[in-house]
């Protein structure tokens, strides 16, 4: 059998039947209760948020939204997060952290929403706005990449002191074709780019950047979303379970570190 290639876990982490936030909330959460809006602009529902149970735990639960289905699509922006998503995202960290709730995070996006609409309302920003209130956030974060990690737009989210990624999830701060594109001007070089990249959960492991790799079902997750949420539900749990005996400052100081320590390889 061939070795999976980086542009194979690509294909893998895009294929539109792997679970979503939704598939992971209702298989992972025996209740669920959605907050909306920013209290600025709007409701961006490429960005799900609010108060749910997982096993015995309290937790806030946020993630990209893509769609299962062609309006869904269109309704979440592909999972492309404008800024009202990333003001929402916030304001609901920090209620968490006032109930000392912990934080759950879904990421799945091709990144954050380039278009006019969104830089004149603040894009980067939100987006390092995000990553500041998130690095200080004085309660535990773990975080699941579930499918796509794009660039800022999934970074937004995923500052965590556990960070989990399933098996044949991709993280990146480039799509393999948008990089092909910028180095050789050649999308066909994208399965090079993806190799180069080192976007896949093996890679990602090896050069510490994610602390723990999620096994999916037989030929992936699209194919039993019930088996790889119990996965994920697992995962999670024994994530919190240690993270919860951590005193919070600790907590803070350590997931600081983990960031700052990111890129060294001396």
């Amino acid at each position: 059998m061939a070795k999976k290639t980086a542009m194979d876990c690509v294909k893998l982490a895009r294929d539109p039947k792997r679970p979503h936030i939704w598939d992971f909330i209702g298989n992972i959460c025996s209740d669920f209760e959605e907050l909306r809006g920013d209290r600025l602009v709007s409701d961006d529902r490429a960005l799900i948020g609010g108060f749910a149970t997982i096993g015995d735990e309290k937790v806030l639960v946020l993630g990209h939204h893509k769609g299962a289905n062609v309006e869904e699509n269109l309704a979440a922006n592909f999972g492309m997060v404008n800024p009202d998503g990333y003001r929402k995202a916030m304001r609901l960290a920090k209620l968490a952290e006032k109930f000392g709730n912990p934080v759950v995070t879904f990421v799945d996006t091709p990144g954050a929403y380039p278009g006019d609409t969104a830089e004149a309302r603040g894009q980067a920003e939100a987006i390092a706005k995000s990553l500041e209130v998130f690095a200080l956030l004085r309660t535990p974060i773990v975080v699941v990449i579930t499918g796509e990690g794009g660039s800022g737009g999934a970074l937004a989210i995923a500052v965590g002191d556990r960070v989990l990624m399933m098996e044949n999830a991709v993280y990146s701060v480039i799509s393999p074709e948008g990089c092909a594109g910028i180095l050789w001007r050649d999308g066909t070089k994208a399965p090079e780019a993806a190799e180069a990249l080192k976007i896949t959960a093996a890679d990602l492991k090896r050069l510490n950047a994610v602390d723990v790799i999620v096994k999916e079902p037989k030929g992936g997750a699209q194919n039993d979303h019930r088996a790889a949420c119990e996965n994920v539900k697992k995962a999670v749990l024994a994530a919190l379970k240690g993270l919860k005996k951590i005193d919070v400052d600790e907590l803070v100081a350590k997931r600081y570190g983990k960031l700052r320590a990111m890129g060294d390889f001396s």
